[in-house]
């Protein structure tokens, strides 16, 4: 798929999935995606655990407020940085950048694959859900699962919420112009 279609096409995925598996091969292309993506001083600091275990899976979807991607999703990708990250250039770290540009290749490469997913991120950082989720994945003390990906075959609609126009959001050489 073109890379301007996957852009125009890809949209956040909170329905039921098809009882569907997505094979590894998949899993393994869309994390490589992530794997591709700029990172500040080319310090790549993310890390990614593919979850497709189905009883992992089924214990993910059943923490409390879950929602119903998390709960049907047939693989999910968790982002992992570090809790206190190193700064790297002039004070200040990168991860979270480094972080959110790997999961947009994803979502991308997700589109392009003709899968679904959702940016899971507020969710996690709230009851503890991060933690509790990294001890299940084996995430070590220091790092953090920032983002999940729920990732599977979407049942529902697939459409790309109305976006503001150009000359609302964008200008040239200055703000407002």
């Amino acid at each position: 798929m073109d890379v301007f279609k996957a852009i125009a096409e890809r949209f956040s995925y909170r329905g039921p999935y098809r009882d569907e598996q997505v094979p590894r091969d998949d899993l393994r292309r869309i994390v490589e995606a992530g794997l591709l993506a700029p990172s500040g001083k080319n310090a790549q600091t993310t890390r990614f655990v593919i979850v497709d275990d189905p009883d992992l899976l089924e214990r993910i979807g059943a923490i409390p407020s879950a929602n119903r991607s998390l709960r049907e999703a047939k693989a999910l990708i968790a982002c992992i940085v570090d809790v206190n990250p190193e700064a790297i250039y002039e004070g200040f770290a990168f991860q979270i950048e480094d972080c959110a540009a790997a999961v947009e290749n994803m979502l991308l490469a997700v589109t392009a694959l003709d899968y679904a997913s959702v940016w899971v991120d507020g969710w996690l950082r709230v009851e503890g859900r991060a933690h509790a989720i990294g001890a299940m994945l084996g995430v070590p003390d220091g790092k953090v699962i920032r983002v999940l990906l729920p990732v599977g075959v979407p049942e529902g609609e697939r459409r790309q919420p109305p976006k503001m126009p150009f000359e609302q959001r964008a200008f040239f050489n200055r703000f407002g112009a």
